[in-house]
């Protein structure tokens, strides 16, 4: 099972779902629901073409990092969760992107 599942198709990272980058870093400092959050890796890949070869892997993004201080799975700046979903309906920027395994604590 992939670490980081990704609905946002229009990310540079996004190869069927899977999320490809080299690390993820959720972000919404204080954000008490899950449209306060975001995906801070997410790259338009009208931009930026298709960035799935993950240099520092053989396979999907398995780094997750989070700076969601309010959620109930940042365990000293990482995601305690086996596996995330970062969704977003017609995405140019990052700030259009949230984490739905958020869970305010």
């Amino acid at each position: 099972m992939a670490r980081i599942n990704c609905e946002v198709t229009k990310c540079s990272h996004n190869k069927s779902g899977i999320c490809y980058a080299n690390c993820v870093d959720i972000v919404g400092n204080s954000a008490v629901k899950e449209s306060q959050t975001c995906c801070g890796s997410f790259l338009n890949k009208l931009l930026y073409s298709e960035l799935t070869n993950n240099v520092l892997s053989s396979s999907s993004c398995d780094c997750l990092k989070c700076s969601v201080e309010t959620c109930t799975y940042n365990d000293n700046k990482l995601c305690s969760l086996e596996a995330i979903q970062v969704s977003g309906d017609s995405v140019e920027y990052y700030t259009q992107t949230s984490c739905s395994s958020f869970k305010h604590q």
